[in-house]
């Protein structure tokens, strides 16, 4: 009998995953076993982090705008009670927009929550 060699289709295969994790250290970066786990391992960590990211941002954002409402503390109210007039008057800016104006222009900010609280 003939001896029958394999096809580089499975080679190709083991190509295309190694590429991917050639930046991994060590025995993850190859042997294909390893390579296989890091690599799910990586797509599940990428998925988790999406949605920890934007929760980061979200407390981020909060924390800088309750940071400048915070220095003048005896003359505006607090963050919860911003965002809560911000709704009751149906003004439509996201705390990523609020958190740039108070961090560039504090005083844009503070124009604002005057505006709000008449």
């Amino acid at each position: 009998m003939t001896r029958i060699k394999r096809g580089y289709i499975a080679r190709k295969r083991r190509t295309k995953i190694h590429l991917f994790t050639s930046s991994f250290r060590g025995a993850h970066s190859r042997l294909t076993r390893t390579i296989t786990q890091q690599r799910i391992k990586a797509f599940v960590s990428a998925h988790r982090d999406r949605d920890r990211k934007k929760r980061d941002f979200r407390g981020l954002w909060i924390s800088r705008i309750n940071a400048v409402i915070g220095e003048n503390k005896k003359k505006y109210d607090s963050y919860r009670n911003l965002i809560y007039n911000m709704y009751k008057r149906q003004l439509l800016l996201n705390r990523k927009i609020v958190a740039q104006i108070a961090i560039l222009k504090g005083g844009c900010l503070f124009m604002i929550v005057n505006e709000i609280i008449k």
